[in-house]
């Protein structure tokens, strides 16, 4: 079955209103096919192709003349230069969706986009499959944990490829290769040491000292190789909420992955059973979740500021989304069995927030979803909705 992409519609969207859009997200989370499964009639060029990155550096105009308009033009970092080339042509036509441009380095991607195409291109995020999708397409399992261990990659699905097999591949074929990309690494084993100590602290508060001291490198060094996997799309940091109630709070971001196949792979999980007794169940449901949105907001292209909030005392908010005085608040917790003690942090925070409308939500394994004075309880299918 296919699987209906959420983006569909803001892409079509936004074609209309930009003479550029630029897609990007991780390897493999389906960009290329959903473009040509979108835009039928555009030409497809890949920058990856040696021919066409050399014919593109090296004579850029004879290269737009032979693709001036309709073209989707694929690892469009790789030739960073072509952009202004792009910049002249847009801004002489005046036409809306003359460009389709897509890559897999945020870094690259995005510093050349907003260079020399500002104010001329909508840029957008595709990510694996998200919870939603796949429930729509029918290939949601009941059970979430099975979801959590394969993981969301398309090619998982569309291939019927075992998740350990594609994700062994994908750390040495793509993660690997572009991080050497983004930067100098010199001892491969001390980085994909660095990747399996990450998998490790994923829910956790991100001490990059202790990582750097457990990995054996400097902290510049371990600071910029985590930088170097967020800009390819493997993790993502989560920012504290600024305030602290008169009490001390957390300033360091929390670590996650955007994917908990990549995470179980890493950390040697192979099957949901291992999940039920194991350490990290709970940072692995709560990776899961928070995840999940982030992937649904990019996907429905509605991005928003996204907070934890924890204090000194251990008293925490794993997910914080405001509006004006408003907040929502979200618990995740790995049970199907809800006690009153599970709302505690909600509570907590009730009490020491008075200037906010808080609006509560506690979100679990379970499958009903619950009223409660202290706060909804939502199933974790739901959720994202």
């Amino acid at each position: 079955m296919i699987v209906n992409r959420e983006i569909r519609n803001s892409i079509r969207g936004i074609m209309k209103k930009y003479p550029v859009l630029a897609l990007t997200g991780p390897r493999q989370s389906g960009k290329t096919t959903l473009l040509k499964s979108i835009f039928p009639d555009f030409q497809y060029v890949s920058l990856e192709n040696p021919d066409n990155r050399n014919f593109a550096e090296t004579d850029p105009n004879g290269f737009l003349k032979t693709y001036p308009s309709q073209v989707i033009l694929d690892e469009v970092q790789r030739v960073p230069s072509l952009l202004s080339f792009i910049q002249t042509l847009v801004d002489e036509s005046g036409i809306m969706g003359q460009f389709i441009l897509s890559g897999s380095q945020n870094f690259h991607l995005m510093q050349s986009v907003t260079q020399s195409l500002a104010g001329r291109v909508a840029i957008l995020k595709l990510f694996p499959f998200d919870i939603q999708e796949l429930q729509s397409a029918g290939m949601l399992k009941e059970d979430y944990l099975e979801n959590l261990v394969r993981g969301f990659y398309p090619a998982i699905y569309d291939r019927d490829i075992s998740s350990r097999t594609f994700y062994s591949n994908y750390v040495q074929t793509y993660i690997q290769r572009d991080v050497t990309e983004l930067i100098a690494i010199k001892d491969l084993h001390s980085f994909q040491m660095f990747l399996g100590l990450c998998a490790a602290r994923a829910g956790q508060l991100l001490n990059l000292s202790a990582l750097a001291n457990e990995c054996g490198i400097s902290q510049p060094t371990a600071k910029s190789w985590i930088s170097a996997l967020e800009n390819s799309y493997v993790v993502f940091l989560l920012q504290p909420f600024h305030e602290n109630f008169s009490k001390r709070i957390v300033k360091s971001p929390k670590l996650y992955f955007y994917d908990t196949g990549l995470l179980c792979y890493l950390l040697k999980i192979n099957n949901p059973s291992q999940v039920l007794s194991h350490p990290f169940k709970g940072s692995l449901f709560e990776n899961m979740m928070i995840a999940e949105f982030v992937k649904r907001m990019y996907h429905k292209n509605i991005p928003q500021d996204l907070w934890f909030w924890r204090d000194s005392a251990g008293h925490e908010i794993d997910l914080i989304l405001q509006d004006g005085l408003t907040l929502d608040l979200v618990e995740f917790k790995a049970t199907q069995t809800i006690m009153f003690e599970l709302f505690k942090g909600l509570e907590y925070f009730s009490e020491h927030a008075k200037k906010y409308t808080l609006k509560k939500s506690l979100v679990y394994t379970g499958n009903e979803f619950q009223e409660r004075a202290a706060g909804n309880v939502l199933p974790w299918m739901d959720f994202a909705k």
